[in-house]
């Protein structure tokens, strides 16, 4: 029939999103995630997060370019346009999906709205990464963003819970990418890759469209089906779903013994005190947190409880004379010297000033990463 799918838009990521939106549907939401509405909870780690998205970000132009699978002939001109394509798409990608974070939450940015929005640029334009013109390459990612922004809360308004949006961003972002091949395609002579084919704005008529369309049918199809079967037979011997207390507690510490502050794990573990032994895991240390902060949060309560002390009172007296470890610019820097015939021994007195502890002068702030 000749469907195309250059690196993945259906192959890859509509049956890992179909695979997804089947597993969310069938493990159900997680315990009170409704119980307030249907608004995204709260990131675990928006950096961590970001981070990754550099690192797919990074990892898709390799991906995409590599999908020409070799660099001989003309083959090298297309890896080389795959790169720019897939590029050209997230800036239209990130472009809206700032305007749409904006637009909805009035001048604020939503981490996870930019995210998803990138990442289902990239998705959109894997299928065809190096079958499109620069405007078409915007254009694709722009939409895809777009529909993967849109669709994000669409599937908590109907009940399936995908904490990380991967039904949105690789099933309706990969449906998207399908479907574009059949729209904006170009026949990338002397590659068949198309099968000397176009797209239907592109003069080659309805064919390939419907093409694409009967694929995206059938990966759909298989992704749904396939998923719900192995985890209905996997469910029979092993359960798929966690028990209540483990889920309560988090699977990272009851999987991982790994133990996070202030996140609701020291009122769990309160509550099941009575009836489960929570001694090593009350031994854990906090993830994420810094003991030797405490004395100096401590201090910073002390004097926020004075009425003489003002924030910007409290931040001179932490810095300057009861300093955190905390390194100003001005002390990183030894001072230019004010007259050229300045005294050796001027100099060996600032030296010394400088490295002098905390306890023998008050007045010069602890450089730590002189020690």
């Amino acid at each position: 029939m000749g469907a195309v799918d250059i690196a993945g838009s259906g192959a890859v990521h509509l049956i890992g999103g179909s695979a997804a939106m089947a597993s969310a549907m069938m493990l159900g939401p997680r315990l009170g995630r409704y119980d307030n509405g249907t608004d995204p909870l709260p990131l675990g780690n928006p950096v961590n997060a970001v981070m990754g998205l550099f690192v797919l970000w990074w990892g898709w132009l390799a991906f995409n370019s590599g999908s020409t699978y070799g660099l001989s002939g003309a083959k090298w001109h297309y890896a080389a346009r795959a790169a720019v394509m897939t590029m050209m798409s997230t800036f239209g990608g990130g472009t809206v999906s700032i305007i749409y974070t904006m637009l909805k939450l009035k001048g604020k940015i939503n981490a996870m709205d930019i995210i998803n929005g990138i990442l289902g640029s990239l998705v959109s334009i894997t299928g065809g990464c190096f079958l499109y013109q620069g405007w078409q390459a915007l254009l694709i990612g722009s939409i895809g963003a777009l529909l993967v922004c849109v669709s994000m809360p669409l599937f908590d308004k109907i009940g399936i819970d995908d904490p990380v949006g991967a039904s949105a961003v690789h099933g309706i972002g990969g449906i998207w990418g399908v479907l574009s091949v059949g729209i904006f395609a170009q026949n990338p002579f002397p590659l068949d890759t198309t099968s000397g084919r176009s797209g239907l704005l592109m003069g080659g008529g309805w064919y390939l469209l419907g093409v694409q369309c009967v694929t995206v049918v059938c990966l759909l199809t298989w992704g749904l089906l396939s998923t719900m079967v192995l985890l209905w037979l996997i469910n029979k011997f092993i359960i798929i779903r966690m028990d209540v207390h483990v889920e309560l507690l988090g699977a990272d510490l009851t999987e991982h013994l790994v133990k996070h502050g202030h996140v609701g794990v020291s009122r769990a573990l309160s509550a099941f005190r009575p009836v489960l032994d929570t001694t090593s895991v009350e031994q854990l240390k906090d993830v994420g947190l810094n003991p030797g902060h405490d004395k100096h949060l401590d201090m910073v309560k002390t004097l926020a409880k004075k009425r003489r002390y003002k924030l910007s009172k409290i931040l001179r007296d932490i810095t300057r004379n009861n300093n955190l470890g905390i390194n100003l610019a001005k002390n990183l820097v030894r001072k230019a010297k004010k007259k050229e015939n300045q005294t050796k021994e001027a100099s060996e007195k600032l030296k010394t000033n400088i490295m002098s502890p905390l306890n023998e002068t008050k007045n010069v702030p602890h450089i730590a990463w002189m020690e």
